[in-house]
């Protein structure tokens, strides 16, 4: 079930909004059950480990900091606007940090927390997607991705602009690359804009072993993830900082050595990947390998023959720029780290519904990028400053 704190309005009682959808009537009316929860379901994140712990008083400081940043410089929400919070039982915190600065912008802010998902681009619970439909603004932190899901899409579609922070946890909520001047950040994307241009080839080499190259089409570079998403319509993902693309089918071939993280883990042996015409036709590396071939093969198991070999696609490749983000085997802000490329293979526009969220990123730690005739980065040297 899904628990919904509310939308608050000053002096009165708090009430949820109209609907017609009995859905969604049907989770508002967990207004009434909030004294009901389990109280596991509010503690602080496992992810959080000893050496990692706060007092009190400083993780109520810094969570409030964090919060503040988000919703006034990320978002700017503005006062009367919808305001939506998604989280689960493992970020419950974190979401109830963001509804309390929100609240103190707009009265017409709601704290939704829904059952965890089981991986990412699993779509929230369908009443969950009906409000998110209905905000200007919607704040996801939650353990799983909505970044790729059709109710995020929707309501893109719909006119909200979107954050999320999938894996977010009280450590890298409060320091960090969610630490870092997101307007600095915005700046730098929009100059390399002007160097991306016009330009198709794409050299990705590394003291590792890393030999690659590939298209794109220089128009489908996005470059929206500077953390500032302040129009109708926009989506980041927090901490923010990476520009990234869709390689153009077919067109890469090479090697790939994943030295930096590879998902979740710090890598402790370098994973290699053999490229042929955007296809992965090799994964060695221990038990990272061993992992990622079983995954793969199983979900595998599930396609035609044809769409077994699209899951190994490389389907998304980028680099960090954000200055403030540490390698720390998150996902969430390791492909943000100044200076490294990541790669992402799976989950291909063309697969079926089996394959659906079924993805995998490794990163780079100290690549040189060569795009058209520009480095853009020296062997984990990124050559644009982002000074004034």
């Amino acid at each position: 079930m899904c628990r919904v704190v509310g939308r608050r309005s000053k002096g009165k009682k708090e009430k949820p909004p109209e609907t017609e959808d009995p859905d969604e009537d049907a989770v508002l009316e967990g207004l009434d059950e909030e004294s009901e929860m389990d109280d596991n379901e509010v503690k602080p994140s496992a992810d959080e480990s000893p050496q990692d712990e706060m007092s009190i008083e400083e993780r109520a400081e810094k969570m409030k900091a964090a919060a503040k940043m988000v919703v006034k410089t990320c978002m700017d929400i503005r006062r009367g606007e919808n305001v939506l919070v998604v989280c689960d039982p493992s970020t419950s915190e974190i979401g109830q940090a963001l509804h309390e600065a929100a609240s103190k912008i707009s009265d017409r802010t709601l704290l939704i927390i829904m059952p965890k998902g089981r991986h990412h681009g699993e779509e929230p619970p369908r009443p969950v997607a009906n409000l998110m439909r209905q905000q200007q603004v919607v704040l996801a932190p939650t353990k799983f991705s909505l970044t790729h899901t059709k109710a995020r899409i929707h309501a893109s579609k719909d006119g909200a602009r979107i954050a999320t922070m999938p894996g977010m946890t009280i450590k890298l909520f409060t320091e960090g690359g969610m630490s870092a001047d997101f307007s600095k950040i915005r700046d730098l994307i929009a100059e390399l804009g002007g160097i991306l241009r016009r330009k198709r080839e794409v050299h990705i080499t590394s003291e590792s072993g890393t030999d690659v190259t590939f298209e794109v089409d220089w128009k489908k570079w996005n470059k929206e993830d500077s953390g500032i998403c302040n129009r109708p319509q926009m989506v980041t993902n927090l901490p923010a900082g990476k520009v990234f693309t869709n390689p153009k089918n077919g067109t890469m071939n090479g090697t790939i050595v994943v030295d930096g993280s590879c998902d979740a883990d710090i890598l402790s042996e370098p994973l290699t990947l053999t490229i042929e015409e955007g296809i992965v036709i090799d994964v060695k590396g221990g038990s990272a390998a061993a992992n990622i071939r079983q995954s793969f093969g199983e979900v595998a198991k599930k396609l035609r023959s044809r769409e077994q070999d699209l899951l190994w696609t490389v389907a998304e490749a980028g680099f960090g720029v954000n200055p403030n983000a540490r390698l720390l085997g998150n996902l969430l802000e390791d492909e943000k780290v100044l200076g490294t490329f990541y790669f992402s293979i799976g989950d291909s526009a063309s697969l079926p519904a089996p394959a659906t969220g079924k993805r995998v990123t490794g990163v780079l730690k100290a690549p040189t990028v060569e795009i058209g005739s520009e480095t853009l980065i020296d062997n984990g040297q990124f050559m644009i400053s982002d000074d004034e």
